[in-house]
């Protein structure tokens, strides 16, 4: 028999509206009336195996789909057990709603289980933190709670209910949902930019993943066509220009920074991925002029001062500044040289590549790893990143065909991702491979949530670069102090019979001929399977920085 309508339904309801599919979550009382909910609305739960898990999973289906994702999260330490998980969405720009239980407002101040006031905790890391007013408002709370997470500048918000008000009645919300109207960028900055490409020798643009959730890839592609200007991808932006393609630069990062004198960047912060803003200035020449670009005024750079900077929809941006450039006298001849020395110099750093990708050495060199995986990827894979070294070389060899495809933590570099992006990266692209990358290290914080995997019967190849270290600080200790502490893990650690006594499939993988083989076992099977290949532990990422 069907429950009465409660205040469950009605926040399930205004979450439908809003294009939620899955509800991720980890079973708790005070949020029974959501699953209700869930239930009378033919929406999907998916629960895992702890909290984070299930925001990360939010967050990677706000960032795969491009619409919001929810998590549902019981009181108190459900909720603090989500924090990375909000604080990765707060770093990445993804529209979350994050729906929190609270002891009854009936029992309020008298020591009730679990009872915590969580607004002030997520404030700092979410657009808005609140709790729902009240049972008969609960619609209106939900709609607000998911108009402010799509609205430009995306990201995450957090709102509780009094378990109480939950289980109340309260009446239908009707939703009207709309897409928030285009921000317009001020056109006086356009045509400054545009003036700025025109005095340029030599410009580079930066795509970061802004640029793909404010759905604007096309245009992003298009312009750098059309003016023939070479890219450097971040983040989501890879894969906007698909690999191989002529003018994607990324191999010849180093030069194209080092002598560039005009660096476009859009949709990403000069944050330390980026040198906090700081090209050129290499062999006597100037530093470089940079001119940001972003989807909202908040965004932009404020710790140093651009040549020129403009906020907007993104894709009006683009088509507005193809216009100015046109109107300002651009040639898209003008770089021809300059893309050529980049394109070249591209294509030899991927021709030297050649011996480590293919690399018999014992142990493992790393890279060989995605010379194989690179044999065997579909050009519609979804990759994911959750490590340190091992995943760098992904970020390295690694190059998307299709935009979209690619997840990683971001910059709030938070280990633990890679389960919860999984879940959702399978449920988004059901008939994409899905390839989970995990160092050794970070499968310590999340691994357990193959049991969600196998429960909820989402195949994903994982594929652990076993080094037996905490690579990102060993190294750097060593070379520091003459030694390390608190950076060993176990050799050759089974993490392949975790994932087989879960009830997924695995192997330890010793010899780089048995890499390709094992791969494709993987993608064969049809269950969550890892591939756990023992590398090289001697062998350290070359890093450029260390975001310090």
């Amino acid at each position: 028999m069907e429950s009465a309508k409660h205040a469950g339904d009605a926040a399930v309801a205004v979450s439908k509206a809003y294009g939620v599919e899955t509800m991720f979550t980890l079973s708790g009382g005070h949020v029974f009336p959501l699953y209700d909910g869930a239930v009378h609305e033919g929406m999907r739960i998916l629960d895992v195996r702890h909290e984070q898990s299930a925001v990360f999973a939010a967050e990677a289906t706000a960032r795969l789909t491009r619409t919001p994702g929810l998590a549902a999260l019981t009181a108190g330490p459900g909720i603090t057990n989500g924090i990375s998980g909000v604080a990765t969405a707060h770093f990445n720009g993804s529209p979350v709603v994050v729906m929190g239980g609270r002891a009854p407002r009936s029992r309020w101040g008298s020591g009730a289980l679990q009872e915590m006031d969580h607004p002030p905790l997520l404030g700092p890391i979410t657009k808005l933190s609140f709790t729902a007013s009240g049972a008969d408002s609960i619609g209106q709370d939900v709609e607000a709670a998911f108009r402010t997470a799509v609205a430009p500048h995306r990201g995450p918000v957090f709102l509780d209910f009094y378990m109480d008000d939950l289980f109340a009645p309260s009446p239908v919300h009707p939703v009207e949902t709309q897409s928030p109207s285009p921000l317009e960028p001020d056109p006086e900055s356009l045509a400054t930019i545009a003036r700025l490409l025109t005095e340029a020798e030599r410009p580079v643009l930066v795509y970061g993943s802004d640029v793909w959730m404010d759905r604007a890839e096309e245009a992003a592609r298009d312009f750098a066509e059309n003016w023939r200007l070479p890219v450097i991808p971040n983040g989501q932006g890879r894969g906007i220009l698909p690999a191989g393609h002529e003018l994607l630069v990324t191999r010849a990062r180093g030069l194209a920074f080092a002598e560039a004198d005009l660096v476009v960047v859009i949709g990403t912060p000069l944050d330390f991925r980026l040198g906090y803003g700081w090209f050129g200035g290499k062999e006597g020449r100037p530093p470089a002029k940079v001119v940001h670009i972003a989807d909202a005024p908040s965004q932009l750079a404020t710790h140093t001062q651009p040549a020129a900077s403009a906020a907007g929809d993104l894709s009006v941006v683009f088509w507005s500044l193809g216009t100015a450039c046109g109107d300002a006298g651009l040639k898209p001849t003008t770089y021809s040289g300059w893309v050529s020395k980049l394109s070249e110099a591209a294509a030899a750093a991927i021709a030297g590549d050649a011996d480590l990708l293919a690399a018999d050495s014992d142990p493992i060199h790393p890279m060989r790893v995605y010379g194989e995986l690179g044999k065997v990827l579909a050009d519609d894979a979804v990759v994911i990143g959750d490590g340190g070294d091992f995943v760098s070389y992904a970020g390295k060899y690694v190059e998307p065909k299709q935009p979209g495809n690619w997840l990683d933590p971001g910059p709030y570099g938070c280990l633990g991702t890679g389960l919860g992006y999984s879940i959702a990266a399978r449920l988004a692209r059901p008939s994409s491979q899905v390839v989970l990358l995990l160092g050794d290290g970070a499968a310590g914080f999340s691994l357990m949530d193959v049991d969600s995997l196998v429960r909820h019967g989402l195949p994903v190849a994982m594929i652990c670069g076993n080094n037996g270290i905490w690579g990102l600080e060993k190294h750097p200790m060593q070379l520091l102090y003459g030694y390390d502490v608190a950076a060993e893990l176990q050799p050759q650690c089974r993490y392949d019979q975790v994932v087989t006594a879960l009830g997924g499939g695995g192997e330890l993988v010793t010899r780089p001929s048995e890499i390709g083989p094992a791969l494709r076992r993987a993608f064969d099977s049809g269950v969550p399977y890892m591939v756990n290949i023992a590398t090289d532990p001697q062998v350290a990422y070359p890093r450029t920085t260390t975001g310090i």
